[in-house]
């Protein structure tokens, strides 16, 4: 039988190893992602259907109506494309909502500027140097 003490000691044990686990597998990081990345999806779905997709409706005939369009195949039976078309465009503004939200705050940083080494002293020099600074030797 485990006594309270040996218990208490085991908890911790298995504490401590399920927050290495967590900073270890990057499980914190994870999970901040998908929750900013639900709260992005909350805005972006507000600015495609309080914002955009009116302007939308205005452009395409009918304003909602052309989502209700269907192709009779018989039967009774009808295709509904309008809806499914609907769809696509909701899909595309979408996808370029958060292009254009991820290029405003997400920016890539300049790249390096070209370096070569000194094949005499190994001096990170620029690429278009002809002698090294560091030894003097020529490039």
């Amino acid at each position: 039988m485990v006594n309270g003490l040996e218990a208490t000691r085991r908890a911790g044990g298995l504490a401590k190893e399920f927050r290495e686990f967590l900073l270890k597998q990057n499980v914190i990081a994870l999970a901040a992602g998908v929750v900013i990345g639900a709260a992005i999806g909350k805005v972006v779905s507000g600015i495609v259907d309080f914002v955009v997709m009116p302007v939308v409706g205005l452009l395409l005939p009918g304003q909602d109506e052309w989502r209700q369009a269907k192709l009779d195949i018989g039967g009774g039976n009808a295709i509904g494309y309008g809806e499914v078309v609907g769809r696509l465009v909701e899909f595309g503004i979408i996808a370029l909502v958060v292009f254009l939200v991820l290029k405003a705050f997400v920016r890539a940083p300049p790249p390096p500027a070209p370096t070569k080494a000194c094949p005499q002293c190994l001096e990170t020099i620029p690429a278009a140097a002809l002698r090294c600074r560091a030894c003097t030797s020529e490039v």
